[in-house]
């Protein structure tokens, strides 16, 4: 994989043409970021140079989504690799950890439990919803529970596996710091910690377990019945009747698993269905032609996408956490890099994937019913979402009722002011949606242009920079604007959203001293109840946005008194101050660092000069015991 490379986009045409031809014609991922930096979009290509050309064609029309995504990209960062597969399984790596906010978001929507066979030399089988790469292995996840406690009930049964929790090798059984427990004596255990049966046997055990468990149940009963006519024919007749004990459980748990394909096949059966931005994707699992297990996700953000693209993300997304790859894959739509995708499962399988779309038959069926029950699946959560924001906290309609206001409030946003002396001036904005802190929209901002303590001309500069993005941006608008203070700071907002035509948007100020609540127009504070569940809320609201405010300023200000304590020492400048503070975190940090740490910071020569001037100042400081008691 080759390294990146990052292409400025915001440029004339001409210069803006000739970045994007220098683009290497490579399979790779290409990450399209915002003014702030942030990645707001991932995607992979077959060649770097078309695809990213393509969304930079003024020619071609876009579609909504498009186009607003086009007017953010300041920079393109692109990621070279070696193959399509590469860049399939790089993108949906960095979709799922970058959460860019124009790519298809998939979200499961519970965690559902694993059964999972423990990495040991002598396996456990245990129920949980963690799932941990340290070489154990993972079977489900179980939507419905009561089919896992099923499979764990049929499991107990048939097999003799622990179920202790102690760790058990070797040397544990050779030096007998275990006893065997009451599961030997009943017959549910054959005694693994006290050596009772070899390493051998009990992992052959565990191999049918996972047999089982990955819904091989037929090829299990076939296996074990050879073994048990083997046994009747050396007529070891007590290991023969406990195998066949053993195949009519097997034969009971198996008849109790719905069929639904005659063909007896491994496949995954995907069905997904869409509406107004969201989407659910539904996997069912068919072992053997046995539905042993179905999971699904929602997906948002999906408006403007089609059907193959959703696709496109279910799959690489659900494979990319799944070891349980089938032979066969069915799709109610073709992807769009079919093949890249075939050969990346086949890797992880290490058999042939194939990837289909049926349109007719029972295969067909599957599909269908896989889509039918998404859209139910799907149904159900705008229903339940709906139900939530119908639903109004009391408090917010207390103080929708307090302040008379037309909508009630169920967007408040916060402002406050925080320095000490005129020095490091800083603001805070938190937002409070229905009543509770959505701490993802905190914001917080460096006053520039206001010299000394002048709290009214900063909230002017902070709610100006605030709403004149939010216009740009066209993000979500404000039910409530609050301001930390009385007439001043209220009058300084007031006077900046007038300006930005958002004097509709109501706006009230909170003065700290007598919990008054002033409104525009009106020259005496507004009544509210002190035990109202209103004032209540703007009184948290505001609490907030100070606490976050007084944070924010106290960092500033440590950093800066560090970084200037810094700079005192020899050969110590701005810049190097600032790298010195980011490597070690303090003064102390760099006082106790050793020359060659230093030097990996400012240089040989600076580092010797810097570590020296340490050295002096504690040696003068210990060599006179007098002076340190004076």
């Amino acid at each position: 994989m080759d390294s990146e490379q990052i292409i400025p986009v915001h440029a004339d045409p001409p210069a803006l043409e000739e970045r994007l031809s220098n683009l290497p014609a490579r399979p790779g991922v290409y990450q399209f970021k915002d003014s702030a930096g942030k990645v707001i979009y991932v995607g992979k290509a077959k060649s770097l140079r078309s695809r990213v050309r393509h969304y930079f064609q003024k020619s071609r029309p876009l579609d909504p989504r498009l186009s607003a995504l086009v007017s953010k990209i300041e920079n393109v960062e692109i990621i070279v690799t070696d193959s399509e597969v590469e860049a399939l399984i790089l993108e949906a790596n960095l979709i799922k950890k970058l959460k860019p906010r124009y790519n298809i978001s998939l979200k499961d929507d519970k965690s559902y439990p694993y059964i999972v066979v423990t990495n040991e030399p002598y396996p456990r089988v245990l129920v949980t919803r963690r799932v941990i790469r340290d070489g154990s292995r993972y079977f489900g996840p179980y939507a419905d529970v009561k089919t896992m406690r099923s499979a764990l009930k049929m499991l107990r049964t048939a097999f003799r596996i622990r179920s202790c929790n102690f760790f058990i090798d070797e040397e544990v059984i050779r030096k007998k710091k275990l006893r065997v427990c009451l599961d030997y004596h009943i017959k549910k255990c054959d005694g693994p910690c006290g050596g009772l049966i070899s390493h051998e046997a009990y992992n052959e055990m565990i191999r049918e377990v996972a047999n089982l468990l990955s819904g091989k149940t037929g090829f299990l009963v076939k296996e074990l019945e050879a073994r048990m006519n083997e046994h009747a024919a050396q007529m070891r007749f007590e290991e023969a009747a406990q195998l066949r004990d053993k195949i009519e459980a097997l034969k009971v748990y198996e008849a109790k698993q719905k069929v639904v394909s005659p063909d007896l096949e491994d496949r995954d059966v995907i069905g997904i269905a869409g509406s107004d931005g969201d989407a659910c994707g539904v996997v069912f699992k068919v072992r053997e032609g046995k539905l042993i297990g179905r999971r699904h996700f929602f997906m948002s953000g999906t408006e403007g996408h089609t059907e193959s693209e959703l696709a496109d993300a279910f799959v690489s997304r659900y494979y990319l956490e799944t070891d349980d790859i089938p032979r066969e894959v069915l799709l109610p739509a073709p992807l769009s890099e079919k093949d890249s995708v075939e050969a990346w499962l086949r890797t992880r399988r290490g058999d042939a994937v194939e990837i289909t779309v049926p349109k007719i038959g029972d295969r067909a069926k599957l599909v269908r019913m896989a889509a039918t029950n998404a859209k139910l699946l799907l149904d159900e959560l705008l229903l339940q979402r709906s139900k939530r924001t119908d639903v109004i906290p009391f408090s917010v309609q207390a103080l929708q009722r307090d302040l008379s206001l037309a909508l009630p409030p169920r967007r408040i946003e916060c402002f406050d002011i925080s320095n000490i002396q005129g020095s490091d001036t800083v603001a805070s904005m938190v937002t409070f949606v229905d009543g509770l802190p959505k701490k993802s929209e905190y914001r917080k901002f460096k006053v520039r242009s206001v010299e000394g303590p002048d709290d009214f001309a900063s909230m002017r500069e902070v709610i100006g920079r605030r709403y004149e993005r939010m216009i740009e941006e066209r993000t979500e608008r404000p039910d409530l604007i609050m301001v930390d203070g009385g007439k001043g700071q209220l009058s300084a907002a007031v006077e900046v959203l007038t300006r930005l035509s958002l004097a509709s948007i109501p706006v009230i100020g909170l003065a700290k001293k007598l919990e008054e609540v002033f409104v525009p127009g009106s020259p005496d504070p507004w009544l509210i109840g002190k035990t109202s569940s209103g004032l209540k809320l703007l009184q948290r609201v505001r609490d907030e946005a100070h606490r976050f405010a007084i944070t924010y300023h106290r960092m500033l200000r440590s950093k800066r008194t560090i970084t200037t304590e810094l700079e005192s020492f020899p050969g110590v400048g701005p810049k190097r101050a600032s790298k010195l503070l980011e490597q070690f975190g303090s003064v102390k940090g760099v006082r106790e660092a050793s020359e060659e740490a230093l030097a990996s910071v400012v240089g040989k020569v600076a580092a010797r000069r810097l570590h020296e001037t340490l050295e002096g100042s504690r040696g003068g400081a210990s060599d006179d015991p007098a002076a340190q008691r004076g």
